[in-house]
C-alpha cells in the first residue's frame, strides 16, 4: 500500500480516470480506500455497508470522473464527498441505491473538502481542535454531529431541539469559521 504522506496529484488521476485509464482508479483506491473506509463507518456504523459504500463511491467516481471541476475544489475532495454522501444516503435510505447527480456534488464539497485541506497541509488534530474549541458550544455541536455522526439537519435541530435554518445557518458559519481559523 502507497504511503499517506508521499505526494500524489489527485487531480491527475481524477482526469485520467476520465479518460477511462483504469490504473488511475487503482491508485486512487489504493491510496485512499481504507480512509474513505472510516469516513464510510463513523456515518454506517456497519462494516460491511460500509465496505459497500466505498465501492459504490469509487465506481460512482470513476463513472463521472469527467465531471470533476477543479475549480470548484480538490479532487480529493471530490472523492471524499462522494463517499460522504452515498453513507448519509444508505442510512436515510436503507435498501435503496442511490446516485449522487454531479451537480451535487458541488453543494458538499466546500465541507468534505475542508477535512481533506487539512489533512494535505499537514495540520494536526489538535489545530483543528482549537478552532472547534473557539465555536460556541451548540454551534461545535452541530458540526460535530454533521461531520462525525453524520446525522442529517433535520436530526440535529430535533437534537439540539432549535429550529431547522437555524441549524443550517450555525454549520454554514462555523464551517466558514473553521476554514478561516484553520487557514
Amino acid at each position: 500500500m502507497p504511503s499517506h504522506d508521499a505526494p500524489f496529484d489527485y487531480e491527475s488521476a481524477v482526469m485520467a480516470c476520465a479518460r477511462g485509464e483504469r490504473h488511475a482508479l487503482r491508485s486512487l483506491y489504493e491510496r485512499e480506500s481504507r480512509w474513505l473506509l472510516g469516513v464510510a463507518l463513523r456515518i454506517v456504523r456497519d462494516p460491511q455497508q460500509a465496505e459497500d459504500v466505498v465501492h459504490d463511491g469509487f465506481v460512482q467516481a470513476w463513472q463521472h470522473a469527467g465531471t470533476f471541476d477543479p475549480a470548484l475544489g480538490s479532487a480529493r475532495g471530490w472523492l471524499y464527498t462522494i463517499v460522504r454522501h452515498r453513507a448519509l444516503k444508505a442510512v436515510r435510505h436503507p435498501g435503496r441505491v442511490i446516485s449522487l447527480a454531479p451537480d451535487e456534488l458541488a453543494r458538499w464539497s466546500d465541507a468534505v473538502q475542508g477535512d481533506a485541506e487539512v489533512e494535505d497541509r499537514g495540520l494536526d488534530a489538535g489545530s483543528l481542535e482549537r478552532c472547534l474549541d473557539r465555536l460556541e458550544a451548540p454551534r461545535r455541536a452541530c458540526v460535530v454531529h454533521a461531520f462525525v455522526d453524520g446525522f442529517t439537519h433535520e436530526q440535529i435541530a430535533e437534537r439540539l431541539a432549535t429550529p431547522l435554518g437555524t441549524v443550517k445557518s450555525w454549520i454554514r458559519r462555523s464551517l466558514a469559521s473553521l476554514k478561516e481559523c484553520l487557514a
